[in-house]
């Protein structure tokens, strides 16, 4: 299996603490060798990536409603639809709102859209914990700021 990292939220466009919702935007990168797969000659997006970028959107409303205290992992994915194609180049829009919280978890809704067109949505349940290790404090840290987290959210020792 050959997996390369990958980061699928460039910057934060909007975040309201208030209604519970985050805009972020992520461009589809023109050149990826995971087009070289999916397709030869007719290259689009991964489902399954369009479903991450919603996560991670969702991820970071909660991040920020839990004042950084706790960190989200993915523990379901509920009525994804693909709706349409993701090419390279696209700027992705990626909305994300909470529709309940729980006790250890929350559920977010999500949607992809490119120019105004939506092309993908899903529930997203995910269960919430004290950071693990200080090690994914930082890095999250560090993530926050180069996409453009509000960082007096973020508290800091």
């Amino acid at each position: 299996m050959h997996l390369e990292y990958f980061q699928l939220i460039d910057r934060i466009t909007d975040l309201n603490l208030g209604e519970r919702t985050i805009t972020v935007e992520a461009e589809v990168p023109k050149q990826n060798t995971i087009f070289e797969g999916h397709f030869p000659g007719y290259p689009i997006m991964p489902g399954v990536l369009l479903i991450e970028s919603m996560a991670q959107t969702s991820g970071w409303l909660l991040l920020a409603l839990m004042k950084f205290e706790r960190m989200p992992f993915l523990g379901a994915v509920k009525e994804a639809k693909m709706r349409g194609f993701v090419s390279p180049g696209e700027l992705l829009k990626i909305e994300a709102s909470v529709v309940h919280e729980g006790s250890g978890f929350a559920i977010t809704s999500a949607k992809v859209s490119v120019g105004g067109e939506l092309r993908s949505n899903a529930t997203i349940t995910f269960r919430h914990i004290p950071f693990p290790h200080p090690d994914l404090r930082v890095f999250m840290d560090a993530m926050a700021k180069r996409i453009g987290f509000p960082q007096e959210l973020i508290p800091h020792d």
